[in-house]
């Protein structure tokens, strides 16, 4: 049986969305006030969806404790109350836009757990705004 489970996290951080490339005026343009020079921040909300086939043993497809247990040490201890742009190097040379910060948390999990899952991320930044990965 092909199934799907859920587990969501939350983690507070904050940014800033700039392109070093671009004038003042440009990024003002295209970022408003996520160009804010003193950082903004949100109250992240995560899903991760793992699906795969149902192990017939224990009846799980996934630990949910474990899962929890790995989202908690890879994702929330990572960034929560964390500035993203100085204190998470994966954003050195990249905007932690809410695009870039899904992508990094799928890349992240996807090292920790068996390939034979597929896994999929929702985070949303605000609760009106949420980005997907894979879409």
């Amino acid at each position: 049986m092909r199934i799907s489970i859920f587990r969501m996290a939350h983690f507070n951080a904050a940014h800033r969305l700039h392109n070093d490339h671009w004038t003042d005026e440009k990024n003002e343009a295209v970022y408003g006030k996520c160009n804010n020079p003193h950082y903004h921040g949100h109250n992240y909300e995560v899903e991760v969806r793992l699906t795969g086939e149902v192990d017939e043993e224990t009846g799980f497809l996934f630990d949910l404790g474990e899962l929890k247990h790995l989202i908690k040490i890879h994702i929330e201890d990572r960034y929560d109350h964390k500035n993203l742009n100085l204190e998470c190097p994966e954003f050195k040379d990249i905007n932690p836009s809410a695009e870039y910060i899904c992508f990094n948390i799928h890349k992240i999990m996807r090292e920790v757990i068996d390939d034979k899952f597929e896994i999929g991320v929702k985070l949303w930044e605000t609760p009106r705004n949420y980005v997907q990965y894979p879409a």
